[in-house]
């Protein structure tokens, strides 16, 4: 079975920089792509960063040019470098597999109908 574990959250000062990382294991990310969601106190969830199958990358507008999404060699391991933080990047923050056409071509019926999912990592970002 799938198993995203994140890490790399904290608490940072306005300005400062973090780095989350994503290892995952029993899925590789080449297969359906990947993606980092975020979801801040009283908000919904959005999608910040993917990087498909061949290693397109695309970002929500509030963050280009100040995150990077990447990956290891092996496909195993994503990152999200952020940068410049601000105070509205406070959140937790997901790697998530959720191209579920994809995956259940791979992992057949039991795929979960939101894909796979990390269990979040803290961002907290001061003035």
């Amino acid at each position: 079975q799938v198993q995203l574990v994140e890490s790399g959250g904290g608490s940072v000062q306005a300005g400062g920089s973090l780095k989350l990382s994503c290892v995952s294991y029993g899925y590789i990310f080449s297969t359906c792509g990947m993606s980092w969601y975020r979801q801040g106190p009283g908000k919904e969830r959005e999608l910040v960063s993917t990087i498909s199958s061949t290693g397109t990358t695309n970002y929500r507008d509030s963050v280009k040019g100040r995150f990077t999404i990447s990956q290891d060699s092996a496909k195993t391991t994503l990152y999200l470098e952020m940068n410049s933080l601000k105070t509205e990047d406070t959140a937790v923050y997901f790697c998530a597999a959720t191209n579920r056409g994809c995956l259940a071509r791979y992992y057949g019926s039991g795929t979960p109908e939101l894909g796979f999912w990390g269990q979040g990592t803290q961002v907290t970002v001061s003035s």
